[in-house]
């Protein structure tokens, strides 16, 4: 009979994410997991299987975590570029809460993984995708309510704006916020 799970399934995730952020896939080795959530390696591949697995689902509940994100600051109040703003800027303050300035995971991943690997690139596209449709519908809404000019195209803007991110979230590794802050005003200009 197997034993019962002494641990909560979504935290394990979690402290197995931000190892996986702050280090990489490749870097983060079992014994750093398993110190990281306080459960054996062998408890651990019992109960995910994998370290890939377990890199798996923390990638999957980054990107829920990055829609839920994108999601909360489009339905914020004031205008299509405030809640832009807002956005880009959550990103950049994420990178500068912590000691080590460690991105995107899902940039560093995909700067990892590159396309060597179908399952990690589809993951990834799948959450652009759904940030892009949230950031392109706050700019459609803007164009009806009149606070974006209505000859911006939404989803090439959205993509755009999504990109202006992900580099964000690289130079936010080697820049201060600042600067960072400038290039977010400068991109929506745009608008």
């Amino acid at each position: 009979m197997a034993r019962p799970r002494n641990f909560d399934t979504e935290t394990v995730v979690d402290r197995a994410l931000d190892q996986f952020w702050t280090y990489g896939y490749l870097n983060t080795s079992p014994a750093q997991l398993a110190d990281a959530t306080g459960i054996g390696k062998g408890s651990l591949y019992n109960a995910f299987g994998s370290k890939r697995a377990l890199f798996d689902q923390a990638l999957e509940r980054y990107g829920r975590l990055g829609v839920a994100l994108a999601e909360e600051c489009m339905a914020g109040p004031g205008s299509t570029r405030d809640c832009l703003r807002e956005y880009l800027r959550a990103g950049v303050d994420l990178d500068f809460s912590t000691p080590t300035r460690r991105g995107c995971l899902a940039v560093n991943s995909a700067a990892e993984f590159g396309d060597r690997d179908t399952a990690v690139t589809t993951a990834l596209r799948a959450v652009e995708e759904r940030i892009v449709a949230v950031l392109a519908a706050r700019i459609e809404q803007g164009r009806r309510d009149g606070d974006v000019d209505p000859s911006v195209d939404a989803k090439t803007v959205a993509a755009l704006l999504f990109t202006t991110n992900t580099g964000l979230r690289i130079m936010s590794k080697t820049n201060d916020a600042a600067a960072l802050y400038r290039v977010i005003d400068a991109a929506l200009t745009i608008l």
